[in-house]
């Protein structure tokens, strides 16, 4: 049987993209999704490619909240995102901090932010093109987790998008385009494929 071709994907940083960053959001009632957010991710669906979020969890670590607690957020991420239309292919996150709390949280991981590992096991489940794919952050973590995974990184300016892309210019990081948010960064990869928003 031959292997499903390849597709590729948007990934997507979780808060200060999708929604406000509070610090360390610990209950699904501080979950503050973006006005604009649902109508990006579903001009992405529309496109035909698949969404993942793909996010650094340390409060996980940091004993700030559980690793239940976390999927009470996603579930609520989704159901939100859900009644205005907008769908979720996947949610990758790393409880892990190389430095603080327990084991097995405390460790050296592959899939903290910006290592690759949560792009790679998402192409790997999903069938996704990392080479094709584009990675929508609000972080020099994300900007270095794309170029990284060989994607095309899009900086937003909400979150600490702001104070990241200060640093962008004398850092070796350089997005392939930076945006207000992430209504904008939608319509930039509609246009780049061809689609008019």
């Amino acid at each position: 049987m031959t292997k499903p071709q390849t597709a590729p994907a948007v990934f997507i940083d979780r808060d200060g993209t999708i929604n406000e960053d509070v610090g360390y959001l610990a209950h699904p009632d501080e979950l503050e999704i973006y006005p604009w957010a649902a109508e990006a991710i579903r001009m992405i669906n529309d496109l035909g490619m698949k969404i993942v979020v793909v996010t650094n969890q340390s409060g996980v670590a940091r004993g700030l909240y559980t690793e239940e607690a976390l999927g009470a957020i996603h579930e609520r991420l989704g159901d939100e995102l859900g009644r205005q239309g907008a769908r979720l292919d996947a949610i990758y996150y790393c409880p892990h901090h190389p430095e603080i709390g327990e084991p097995p949280y405390r460790a050296q991981c592959e899939c903290r932010k910006p290592a690759p590992g949560m792009l790679k096991q998402a192409a790997s489940e999903h069938n996704i093109d990392l080479a094709g794919s584009y990675v929508i952050g609000d972080k020099l973590s994300d900007m270095e987790l794309a170029i990284d995974a060989g994607a095309r990184p899009i900086l937003v300016l909400t979150g600490y998008g702001r104070i990241s892309r200060q640093s962008v210019t004398r850092l070796r990081v350089e997005p392939d385009y930076i945006c207000e948010n992430l209504l904008e960064a939608a319509r930039w990869i509609a246009t780049e494929r061809g689609n008019d928003a």
